[in-house]
């Protein structure tokens, strides 16, 4: 077990980026930047098997929000306005003029996490967001535990306090390829989900409102089945993502432990299962996924997915899904685990 850091190159304001590795005395090595919380590699069973680049010049100019931590809300919230305690907060749409999607233009993905602390097989990064950064009330400070455990799981850890009533949802975004990440595409990925039903969306992907039951949809993932079987069909839903891009409920009580998903490449024989706490998961297939500058190379549609454990998109405007309001004083606290094995 070590954790090894060096440097990875400076902003263009002057600070400097930090590169720390993670390796666990089963095998498992993570690689984190501190620019943006962004995961850059995961070595499992002699493949990386996460999407990424390979220079800081790159990741200044990154597209799909690879691999980074994603806060201060996660996914979508219509309008980029919401009401809290009677007031009205603008925090912007930087996804069209429809919505405000990963926090915005200055979200988490785009600061340089500070190194808290470092032990034998983790890492802590901390985020210190301003009152009204990006129009979000309260002083947040938000402490991000990256642990590699000796069985061979990644786990995740966050903690945030704040003096002032506000909305919290945080979610780390990586690109997964079982098959490695340059392994073509992922649509012979194996895909289980634990959810009987899914956030229908309309045409900018904001909740409808009302869960819809995936039973004899393509968003049937209760058991094992290739992620492409059902990714170009004529189901609207699927039309309007061009794939999935959806939130899954995921069952049992919201914030309880549970599994979440199960994925699996036949051709390395890696199998990854989540578990988290979170109440849902975002399930997206890369669909727009279109850069030249990827590590190893291009990337392309489908070349990852990503499994975003995370509260509903849209919550603030609607009550009835679990709370993402975060009061003065308390604590948010939550955890999300990817385990890796050999099939």
């Amino acid at each position: 077990m070590s954790v090894t850091r060096k440097p990875y190159g400076t902003l263009p304001n002057g600070e400097a980026v930090e590169q720390l590795t993670i390796t666990g005395e089963g095998g498992l090595s993570v690689t984190f930047i501190t620019y943006g919380g962004t995961l850059t590699n995961l070595i499992f069973d002699g493949k990386d098997i996460v999407l990424g680049y390979e220079s800081m010049e790159a990741y200044l100019h990154e597209v799909g929000c690879i691999g980074v931590t994603v806060g201060r809300y996660a996914n979508r919230i219509a309008g980029g306005t919401f009401e809290l305690n009677g007031v009205t907060y603008d925090v912007g749409c930087n996804e069209n003029e429809f919505c405000h999607l990963h926090g915005g233009k200055g979200g988490f993905q785009v600061k340089n996490w500070i190194v808290a602390s470092v032990e034998e097989s983790a890492i802590t990064l901390r985020q210190l967001s301003p009152d009204g950064e990006v129009g979000y009330p309260g002083n947040v400070c938000v402490d991000m535990r990256i642990a590699v455990t000796p069985d061979n799981a990644l786990k995740f850890e966050y903690t945030a306090t704040t003096d002032k009533d506000t909305i919290l949802s945080l979610t780390q975004h990586a690109y997964f390829n079982l098959n490695g990440y340059n392994g073509g595409n992922i649509l012979d990925t194996l895909l289980q989900i634990s959810a009987d039903a899914i956030l229908p969306v309309n045409e900018h992907l904001i909740p409808l409102g009302e869960p819809m039951a995936v039973e004899g949809t393509p968003f049937d993932f209760r058991k094992l089945k290739p992620i492409g079987r059902d990714i170009t069909g004529d189901h609207e839903q699927i039309k309007i993502g061009n794939g999935y891009d959806h939130n899954f409920i995921l069952n049992g009580e919201a914030n309880a432990w549970k599994h979440c998903a199960t994925a699996i490449s036949n051709k390395t024989g890696i199998r990854m299962d989540c578990y988290t706490d979170q109440p849902g998961v975002q399930l997206y297939t890369g669909n727009l996924l279109k850069v030249d500058f990827g590590k190893g190379g291009p990337m392309s549609q489908y070349q990852g997915f990503c499994l975003e454990t995370q509260h509903f998109p849209d919550s603030p405007h609607n009550p009835e899904y679990p709370s993402t309001v975060l009061k003065a004083g308390e604590t948010y606290h939550t955890i999300t685990e990817y385990r890796f094995t050999k099939v």
